[in-house]
Formats: C-alpha cells, structure tokens, sequence
C-alpha cells in the first residue's frame, strides 16, 4: 500500500511539473529569443523532459507495482485512451525536442543557433497543453473503473 500511494503521489507531482514546465516553455517561446529568452526557454524544456521521463517511469511503476493489477489497465478504455494522448504528446514534442538538442549544442559550441518556426512551435506547445489536461480526465474515468471492457 505504502509503495501504491507513493507511486501515485510521484506521479500526480510529475504531471503538476510537467503541465507547469510546458506552460513555462510556451510563455518563453512567445517573449524574444535573447539570452535570457534562450535560458528561460531552454530551462523550462529541461523541466518538461524531466517531468516526461519521471511520468513514464511512474506510471509503469503504477501499473506493475502500484496497488491494482496490471489486468485493470489493460482491460480499461480509458487506459488506452490516455496512452494515445500520451503518444500523441510524444509525437508532436520529437521536432521541437531535436531542434532544443540542436540548440543547446551549437549554445556550448558557440556556433550559430538552428532556425525554427516559433509560431509553430507555439501551437505545438499549446496542443501539448491541451492534450496533458485531456490525460488527466482520461485518468481520472480510469482511476474509476470506467469502460472496463
């Protein structure tokens, strides 16, 4: 039980860093890219990585370790439900993931920064948002029971 509710207390917090990091990450992309922009941007993505590493270890601990059988989730809609948005987030994060690695790097090596549509990274950021909010009501119905099939 003890290891239950730690694990979900972990994961409850990594997606309360996480929502808040990409919130962060997009308010930064929005303001001018200058030094301190860069440093904003780029310790905001840190957190957000950090966030999704921590969430994706926690929630396999939760479904291996944590209190309902693993049985529960895959035979649970809203379980499937949440790991698509879950991938979908993954997939819309890969460009701008490779474009900040690119950036960092040219950063130490003092070369000149990749070029990158910010706008579109604004929006790309934004759905992210919106599909986070969406995996915590898919959570939440799953949590619950609901669609157990």
């Amino acid at each position: 039980m003890v290891l239950s509710a730690l694990l979900s207390a972990v994961h409850l917090l990594t997606l309360a860093l996480g929502l808040g990091a990409v919130f962060m990450r997009g308010r930064a992309l929005a303001r001018p890219l200058d030094e301190a922009g860069w440093q904003r941007l780029l310790a905001a993505d840190n957190v957000w990585g950090a966030a999704a590493g921590l969430w994706i270890a926690s929630g396999l601990g939760r479904v291996f370790f944590g209190g309902k059988e693993p049985g529960f989730y895959w035979r649970n809609g809203f379980f499937w439900v949440k790991l698509a948005l879950f991938g979908l987030v993954f997939a819309l994060e890969l460009t701008p993931m490779m474009t900040f690695i690119r950036v960092r790097s040219a950063r130490r090596r003092g070369t000149a920064l990749p070029r990158f549509p910010v706008e579109a990274y604004c929006r790309i950021n934004s759905a992210e948002i919106v599909l986070v909010v969406a995996i915590v009501f898919a959570a939440a119905f799953m949590a619950r029971g609901a669609w157990l099939f």
